[in-house]
């Protein structure tokens, strides 16, 4: 066998769709972990320096910061793993390895392994819906209060109305309604969002949220290739090749 024949079977057995979606996983997680991290601590800096003077007025939503970012750390090891899991699975199922290596058997586990991945899998990228889902309110407050931005920078030649103009952190619940000021107003507020902090938190937000996107994307894609992988194996049971452990 020459070395163009030896170097088609040997791509012939890659599993291209459990592939691309581990390719797809690794970057959304690293995006939404890595960029949710920062733009949590870049939050909890916003809200100390322009809408807390007293730390006990943030001091529940540091601690709910704390907790997300240890959930982070948690769901970043996760996938890593499960990843790993589904991609190993995907090179140990797919029809093209079946056809390369003659002496791949259909087995009474790898049905149960293909069957119970695609039911976790499944309830993942349902859980990760909603969390596709809750990464976009952060995006949309901060689009909020860049819009309020914009309109104080065109009405600032009538001061008297550009003070009427709030983005009120105690409405979105990130702080109790007894903290002081709780708001930021008028040329306050259009002085805040000319600041690096702010765009920085913004487009990190941005990215979460699009992390999430190609998370949630990969998922659906283990999903489908999965359940290829699983139909395959149904097939060689049927065909009673070694159904045993």
């Amino acid at each position: 066998m020459g070395c163009y024949e030896c170097c088609m079977r040997c791509l012939g057995g890659v599993p291209y769709a459990s592939l691309v979606a581990t390719l797809l996983c690794f970057s959304g997680i690293a995006l939404f972990c890595g960029c949710g991290h920062q733009a949590l601590t870049e939050t909890e800096r916003l809200i100390e320096t322009y809408f807390a003077r007293n730390m006990q007025d943030y001091i529940t939503l540091a601690y709910v910061i704390q907790y997300f970012q240890y959930i982070i750390y948690s769901l970043a090891s996760f996938f890593f793993l499960y990843c790993i899991v589904l991609l190993a699975e995907g090179v140990y199922t797919t029809s093209a390895v079946r056809q390369t290596f003659r002496e791949f058997r259909s087995t009474v586990c790898g049905r149960c392994l293909s069957s119970s991945l695609i039911i976790i899998t499944y309830i993942l990228a349902v859980i990760w819906l909603l969390v596709f889902a809750l990464s976009a309110l952060p995006v949309y407050l901060f689009y909020n209060m860049y819009t309020t931005c914009h309109t104080i920078n065109v009405l600032s030649e009538t001061p008297s109305s550009i003070n009427q103009l709030c983005f009120d952190a105690r409405q979105y619940g990130l702080l109790p309604w007894n903290a002081m000021p709780g708001k930021a107003c008028g040329m306050t507020l259009a002085n805040l969002c000319r600041t690096r902090e702010f765009f920085l938190t913004y487009d990190l937000y941005i990215a979460a949220f699009a992390g999430a996107g190609i998370t949630l994307l990969a998922l659906l894609t283990y999903v489908v290739s999965t359940t290829y992988n699983f139909a395959v194996l149904r097939y060689l049971g049927r065909k009673g090749l070694a159904p045993r452990c």
